[in-house]
């Protein structure tokens, strides 16, 4: 069992910033990736920001210049740094982790969600 937990939402005015955490804990052997998604129109769910295990960063066209994924590995913990908020930024972001457990079987865990609330 691979547990996350996300905290750093909030509510902030336009232009704003917030940080946001998702520590993952368990008989984690390795992490693959690590990715933090919100909901979409006609999806379940969209991909805002990754970061895989060499470092490489993906990002949503819409936030891309204002966001940073970061990750620490000695803490299994990634984080979504957001700048420059708007009020369309908001919704419930979801931490999404993929890695391998001590027994070497793969795990895809998300967390509970955290919500972020940007005024106009």
């Amino acid at each position: 069992q691979v547990q996350l937990v996300e905290s750093g939402g909030g509510l902030v005015q336009a232009g704003g910033s917030l940080r946001l955490s998702c520590a993952a804990s368990g008989r984690i052997a390795g992490i693959n990736a690590m990715a933090w998604y919100r909901p979409a129109p006609g999806k379940q769910r969209e991909l805002v920001a990754s970061i895989i295990s060499g470092g490489n960063t993906n990002y949503a066209d819409s936030v891309k210049g204002r966001f940073t994924i970061s990750r620490d590995n000695a803490k299994n913990t990634v984080y979504l740094q957001m700048n420059s908020l708007k009020p369309e930024d908001t919704f419930v972001y979801y931490c999404n982790v993929k890695g391998s457990t001590w027994t070497g079987r793969g795990f895809d865990s998300w967390g509970q969600g955290t919500q972020v609330t940007v005024s106009s």
